[in-house]
This record gives structure tokens, C-alpha cells and sequence, in this order.
């Protein structure tokens, strides 16, 4: 039987997500839940004009509460790829129906940090400002080489789309693990560059860097997907992209 999961949020992003887990033979699209009123009572399928045996509903906050959502169609997962203020409107009715949350938003204020933490005393919950799996491993990777030479110059790069404004949440996220400041990242604003980030390391006679760049959104989706799968058996508790890869990096041996 297949994982129920209601999406939060049908931006670019979202719908790139929702095409992923139609998609997945182990999950299903419950239904949709977003702030417009635009496209409210259709379904994703529809919207995407393909078949599926899925609902994926889409429902307005302005018309459609969370908490009737969640008792008239359970689910087991909500992802959340909205805006930082909507984890007020439903964090505590899906604690509370022990529904498991994984947020995806990139910048959180300290009270909605501190939200979360309160949550997950009685629930599984997840963040991550980035969660494309790939840069969660290039951060993991970088912490690992800064151990192995903490003298290092470190700089970092980050690029996105046009539009975006500010700092990225994942370059900060990237220099906060590194002991680094701000004055360290360097962002670049061009077209339509989904995500783009670069490490490098300076050594005395060579030069090492790594490098994520998302080249579709539904990296996002897939990164979801892969932390919803680790989160199934896991007791109440706050957890993270590295909670959930240090058991890989731990391991004794690799399969050739």
C-alpha cells in the first residue's frame, strides 16, 4: 500500500515535486493545499493532464481549514514547500495527529526554529533549507575535508536564478557548518539557474572543489521522497539531512 502525502505549497517548486511523487510507485499525492484560490477543486493529474489513479486534490486555505483536511483525508506525510509563516497555520493539527513533517523552506525566523523543536518532542520532524540530497552529501563532505585540513582557505559561490534575493539559506547553512563568515560566500544572480554550489578549498599547491548544482527542481522532489523513506521508522524527535546520512558515511564498507 502506498504512503499518503499532502504537499503544501504549488509554486514552481511544488508542482515540480507533486510531478515527482505521482510519479513514485510508494508514495501518493493526497492532496495539494495552498494559499490561492486559483485552481481550487481541481486535481494535480488533471492539472498536469496525465492519468493517475491518485486524488491530489487541491485545496484553499481561504475556503478549506487543515484541520478538516487532515480528518477527512489522512495522511502519513506533509511536505512542505510553501512560505515560512504557513508552518503556523498547520504544524500543531498535524503534531497532533501525528502526522509526520517535512519542511523544505529555506529561511525560518528563531520562533518557527523553535517551533519545530517543541513539535518534535511528540512527533518526527525534519528541516532542511536545501533538500536536494546532493547538497546535503557536498556539506557532509566539506565538514569531513575541513577536519582533515582546518588551515585551508575557504571560499564559497553560490548561484541562482535572477529574481532571488539575498544570501542563499543553503550557502549560509554551508558556512555556518564551516566556522565561516558571510564575507565569505560570494552569490551570483543570472537567468534562470535553478541552484548552483561551489566549496573551494585553498591548499598551498592545489585546489579542491566541490560542486551541487540542482539542473531541475525536481531535485527537491527527489530529496523529499528519499528523506520520507528514511523517516518511516524513526521515533519522535528533530531531525536533519545529517542525522540521516552519517549512518552511510559510518559504514565499514562500500559494495564495489
Amino acid at each position: 500500500m502506498k504512503t499518503k502525502v499532502g504537499l503544501l505549497g504549488f509554486g514552481r517548486t511544488g508542482k515540480n515535486v507533486a510531478n515527482l511523487i505521482l510519479q513514485d510507485q510508494n508514495y501518493q499525492l493526497e492532496w495539494v493545499f495552498r494559499k490561492s484560490k486559483v485552481l481550487e477543486k481541481r486535481s494535480v493529474p488533471d492539472f498536469f493532464g496525465i492519468q493517475s489513479e491518485e486524488p491530489g486534490h487541491i485545496y484553499s486555505a481561504k475556503t478549506t481549514s487543515i484541520d478538516f483536511l487532515l480528518d477527512a483525508y489522512p495522511v502519513e506525510f506533509i511536505i512542505d514547500f510553501s512560505a515560512p509563516e504557513v508552518l503556523h497555520t498547520y504544524a500543531y493539527e498535524a503534531a497532533k495527529r501525528n502526522v509526520k513533517i517535512i519542511s523544505a523552506i529555506s529561511h525560518y525566523s528563531e520562533s518557527e526554529i523553535n517551533l519545530l523543536h517543541d513539535l518534535s518532542a511528540d512527533n518526527v520532524i525534519f528541516w532542511s533549507p536545501n533538500i536536494t540530497l546532493g547538497v546535503n552529501f557536498l556539506l557532509l563532505a566539506s565538514k569531513y575535508l575541513k577536519e582533515i585540513a582546518p588551515s585551508a582557505d575557504i571560499e564559497i559561490i553560490e548561484e541562482h536564478f535572477k529574481k532571488k534575493s539575498g544570501i542563499s539559506g543553503t550557502a549560509l547553512k554551508i558556512a555556518e557548518s564551516l566556522h565561516i563568515g558571510k564575507s565569505n560566500v560570494l552569490s551570483v544572480r543570472a537567468g534562470g539557474i535553478v541552484g548552483k554550489h561551489e566549496i573551494i578549498f585553498g591548499f598551498p599547491y592545489q585546489t579542491v572543489r566541490l560542486t551541487h548544482e540542482s539542473i531541475s527542481r525536481e531535485a527537491f522532489g527527489n530529496g523529499a521522497l528519499f528523506v520520507a523513506q528514511e523517516l518511516k521508522d524513526k521515533i519522535a524527535g528533530f531531525y536533519t539531512f545529517e542525522d540521516l546520512l552519517l549512518p552511510y558515511f559510518s559504514k565499514k564498507s562500500i559494495t564495489k
